[in-house]
């Protein structure tokens, strides 16, 4: 009985339990500022409550932070990925088995990491050309 009880509470108690924390929070921080809203437009009325409402919400980031936390991601993601192909390459030189296993898990974490971490930095040379040609118009 126990060795069913701990899964189901690992794969869908834990998740949902998550999730329902991050809601809440995220809720009560709204109405929060909803709160406070509301009792600076009553005490008063002279208020510029477009810019009260500016200054309480939540910060945006830049097109420039954007564009950094992509090149950042795509150079984690990258060499992550190299690191565990040259791994699985190493593995593989160095113990050519039948058993493949201790060698392709790494080489595939590898190519899938790979993959995201060019795809970002894809994604980031292309929207930096865009960023360049929107600032000489």
């Amino acid at each position: 009985m126990t060795g069913i009880l701990v899964p189901i509470f690992i794969c869908v108690v834990l998740p949902v339990a998550i999730v329902l924390i991050v809601f809440l929070y995220n809720m009560n921080s709204d109405n929060k500022r909803a709160q406070v809203l509301i009792k600076a437009i009553e005490a008063n009325k002279d208020i510029d409550t477009d810019k009260l409402a500016e200054a309480f919400s939540k910060p945006r980031r830049s097109p420039r932070e954007i564009l950094n936390l992509r090149l950042l991601r795509g150079s984690i993601f990258t060499l992550c990925g190299l690191g565990f192909v040259i791994f699985g390459l190493v593995g593989l030189a160095n113990d050519f088995t039948i058993r493949m296993e201790p060698v392709m898990i790494p080489m595939i974490c590898g190519a899938s990491c790979l993959a995201v971490g060019i795809s970002y930095l894809i994604v980031y040379f292309v929207t930096r050309k865009q960023l360049a040609d929107e600032d000489k118009k």
